[in-house]
């Protein structure tokens, strides 16, 4: 399977083509079947590791022996164990069992990579049998990456209310009530993910100071094959540290790396998800994170090349509190799992990922992941498509759909997940820095971890834990408030139920809207529905000292009477950059698509100036164009 890559944006006018190609969708091919799922393979790929599901009660479930001679039995009558169809010179065909997975299956390694008709040859073999109920390939998922940014902006004046860490107010457009973002910052009032675990499945989590790693050494790394791995030996290990997972040395980039997916340093994607969903907040350091209370599991299934499908089920059983042979059991189970990964391929309940989704719902876990980064229907991607998981799309600032952003009806919701571009528009071409991109935890090591830092990417992989993480607090809210714990599906009930509209109109289906943490976790405790707040302007009383994140919004009236004239609504002053929306008797839509009168120039000295205005209430929004302090607003008028 090709793997999603990431983009150093000091090649931009590459990057575009780079970040769409991240994962193929299925080959044209037989449509997968109750017993065989040939989506997963691939033209140009080649396989020599299946995932076979025995029936239950049959002689083979569990008993190497019986597996190892029921596959002899289909290789036979494929004709592979003489030699291979396509080319001369190929080693006859041979078959060893590798073990036994927690969902039940069996996991089992050919002598040769087999193409991908050889692989789908002897998977209907496999299938012939009667005891088999089900087949499949044991693919490698990628960690959904995309763009990463050049650099945080500069600390900026803090914003009234506003957690004291220095760079959250420049950068972190996608926490405050902006027009793409998660509104987070109001739900702080509400939770913080006190008391909840969130396993976050991906490349595993380094040492950072702004990151609580009080369960790093709990976690596991799940990653058996020591070329995986990069260790000396196969073998799983304790402790869910990220070692890297670079690809531009040998032996990964010979065999890890093409034309299309050049080799890359290593990307410390764990430590990036996991600061988003948790980062310490308000501690004068670095950045802030959703549930920030909350404890992170780091969970490594993800290393050089990717990570197996086999070693993914058995994390996720094992994150949810499941039991994994070989395995200490997890003393700290998850009541949400992230999982910013994916391939191709269709995943349903008879596959082993599917299976171990179940499992994991089945136990009160919420199991969230992403839609992927190709641009194309997220149906055709695993585990976007499992059933049962909360499949998150990306948006940008401007509550557009991310250029990147898989789609369709299998998508949950939006999450803000960075446009890259001005005003999420692909065609721009220069990066908008910070407003297109996510900003969490990194590490600046290009091989080994080096030191702690602080970084921008884009992709579904940052909208991914922005869901996670409000799950995290509509746990930890209704905990707090002594209510029964929601199970999975009441979570998603709550998220799509309270989700944001859209602000403009998208070009294809990512969700019934974006997601917002207030609304969830107000809902979730029983709150009142909210209401946008207005404050009210008196005629010709400047009111100072407004502020506002990138993309935030604040509402403004000013109630003007029969006969007056010259009505002019204005802001001016202090720093950044607003755009003022006006409308009469109600508000105007974020994005000022139903607003009156508009103004919009550079800075935020704005003015809307009627010489006859109709008796009635003006409301005034103010949209942050970029983060904005000090800002004055003005309504007068003249009778």
């Amino acid at each position: 399977m090709k793997s999603y890559r990431s983009i150093q944006l000091g090649a931009l006018a590459a990057a575009l083509a780079l970040a769409l190609p991240v994962a193929h969708a299925a080959s044209n091919g037989p449509l997968p079947t109750p017993k065989v799922n040939l989506s997963t393979t691939q033209a140009n790929a080649s396989y020599d590791r299946f995932i076979i599901t025995y029936r239950d009660g049959s002689a083979e479930r569990g008993n190497r022996n019986a597996v190892v001679q029921n596959l002899g039995a289909a290789i036979g009558r494929t004709g592979l164990v003489h030699a291979s169809t396509q080319s001369r010179g190929a080693q006859p065909l041979g078959v060893s069992y590798k073990r036994h997975l927690a969902v039940g299956s069996e996991l089992v390694h050919t002598s040769r990579k087999l193409s991908q008709s050889e692989a789908s040859a002897l998977m209907t073999q496999i299938a012939a049998d009667p005891a088999v109920a089900h087949v499949e390939v044991d693919t490698m998922m990628q960690a959904v990456r995309d763009v990463q940014a050049p650099a945080l902006l500069a600390p900026t004046q803090l914003l009234n209310g506003a957690p004291n860490d220095p760079y959250y107010a420049s950068n972190q457009w996608h926490f405050n009530n902006a027009v793409g973002g998660a509104d987070v910052e109001k739900a702080w009032k509400l939770a913080d993910g006190n008391g909840v675990v969130v396993a976050v499945l991906d490349t595993g989590i380094t040492q950072h100071p702004d990151l609580d790693l009080s369960l790093a050494d709990a976690g596991y790394d799940f990653i058996v094959d020591a070329f995986v791995s990069g260790r000396d030996a196969n073998g799983r290990v304790p402790g869910g540290w990220d070692t890297g997972n670079w690809t531009n040395s040998e032996p990964w980039q010979s065999q890890c790396t093409d034309a299309s997916h050049p080799p890359t340093t290593s990307n410390w994607h764990g430590t990036h998800v996991a600061g988003t969903i948790a980062e310490l907040t308000d501690n004068g350091q670095g950045l802030a994170g959703i549930a920030h209370n909350a404890k992170v599991l780091p969970v490594r299934v993800l290393g050089h090349c990717g990570g197996y499908n086999s070693d993914i089920a058995d994390a996720i059983v094992w994150a949810s509190g499941g039991h994994v042979d070989g395995v200490p059991d997890n003393q700290n189970p998850a009541q949400v799992i992230n999982m910013s990964l994916g391939g191709a391929g269709v995943c349903s309940a008879s596959d082993v990922t599917g299976k171990a989704i179940a499992d994991a719902i089945g136990r009160g876990t919420t199991v969230v992941a992403a839609a992927g980064n190709s641009n194309a229907d997220a149906a055709n991607f695993t585990p976007a498509s499992c059933p049962g998981v909360i499949t998150v799309g990306s948006n940008g600032i401007t509550g557009k759909r991310a250029y990147y952003s898989n789609y369709g009806t299998t998508v949950t919701i939006s999450a803000p997940g960075g446009g890259v571009y001005q005003n999420d528009d692909p065609n721009s071409g220069q990066a908008a820095n910070p407003q297109g991109f996510v900003w969490s935890t990194i590490n600046d090591g290009t091989s080994v971890p080096g030191n702690a830092a602080y970084g921008g990417m884009a992709g579904t992989s940052q909208a991914t834990p922005h869901v996670a993480g409000v799950v995290a607090m509509i746990l930890s809210a209704t905990k707090g408030a002594s209510l029964a714990t929601p199970t999975p599906a009441q979570i998603r009930t709550l998220l799509t139920t309270t989700a944001r509209p859209f602000p403009v109109s998208i070009d294809k289906p990512i969700g019934v809207g974006i997601v917002d943490a207030w609304a969830a976790v107000n809902k979730s405790i029983g709150g009142p529905a909210p209401v946008e707040t207005v404050k009210a302007l008196a005629n010709g009383v400047l009111l100072g000292g407004q502020s506002g994140g990138a993309g935030a919004t604040s509402l403004y009236s000013l109630n003007v009477p029969a006969g007056a004239r010259n009505l002019s609504l204005r802001t001016m002053g202090g720093t950044g950059d607003v755009t003022i929306y006006v409308s009469t008797d109600t508000p105007p839509a974020i994005d000022g698509s139903d607003a009156l009168y508009k103004s919009a120039k550079p800075g935020n000295n704005e003015a809307v100036v009627i010489a006859a205005p109709v008796a009635g209430t003006y409301y005034i929004r103010v949209v942050g164009v970029a983060a904005y302090a000090k800002v004055s607003v003005l309504g007068n008028y003249q009778l």
